[in-house]
């Protein structure tokens, strides 16, 4: 028995648009494990960056370890924008930071005082190397996070808004505090990414 051509047409259809849907399906799993990846590194990146902000703030310097610091942040929205292809502006980028942290004037006042406070001779240096550490590592938590947000919604330096992430901010340092004492602690591991394990 011949086959109609029209069937013989509606089945090559179907069997195409069989192949399609698949092809889709696997671009979507493709397309999660990538955002998964994309997660995993923009912690990395900050992880390492809080890191590197706790050891800054045992500069014994007063107002080096602010400086370092800033650099520091820099250099984190540098590797964060890249990674979300976000073109990234040494000026903006100062004045985005700027604008952020300032925005968390009691927290941005804690770091100054915990940096002058290194003036004091042994007493003060022994207080700004217990307490410069962790407000730096908190601080940069809280901006890595707060970028990584802006970023991933599609924000870039020019729609940056400090006035909108105000509260963020002040959540994220909170957090960040948790997340340096347990890198203090040697666990390496903050209660966020514990329960998301």
């Amino acid at each position: 028995m011949p086959f109609h051509p029209s069937f013989v047409s509606l089945h090559l259809n179907y069997g195409t648009i069989r192949e399609v849907n698949q092809v889709n399906m696997e671009d979507k799993e493709i397309q999660t494990e990538e955002n998964a990846a994309t997660k995993k590194d923009m912690d990395k990146i900050v992880r390492n960056h809080v890191l590197g902000a706790m050891g800054i703030g045992l500069i014994p310097v007063p107002l080096a370890d602010l400086a370092a610091l800033t650099g520091l942040q820099m250099n984190m929205l540098r590797k964060l924008a890249k990674a979300y292809n976000v073109p990234f502006s040494k000026d903006k980028g100062k004045n985005m930071l700027a604008s952020l942290v300032g925005a968390g004037v009691p927290v941005m006042s804690a770091g100054s005082l915990a940096s002058f406070i290194k003036t004091v001779p042994v007493v003060g240096q022994t207080v700004g190397a217990l307490t410069m550490p962790a407000i730096s590592g908190a601080m940069t938590y809280a901006v890595g996070k707060v970028f990584i947000q802006h970023f991933a919604s599609g924000g870039t330096f020019l729609n940056f808004d400090p006035d909108e992430v105000r509260a963020y901010y002040a959540q994220m340092f909170e957090q960040g505090k948790d997340f340096t004492a347990g890198l203090k602690q040697g666990q390496g591991v903050s209660k966020e990414q514990a329960s998301a394990a």
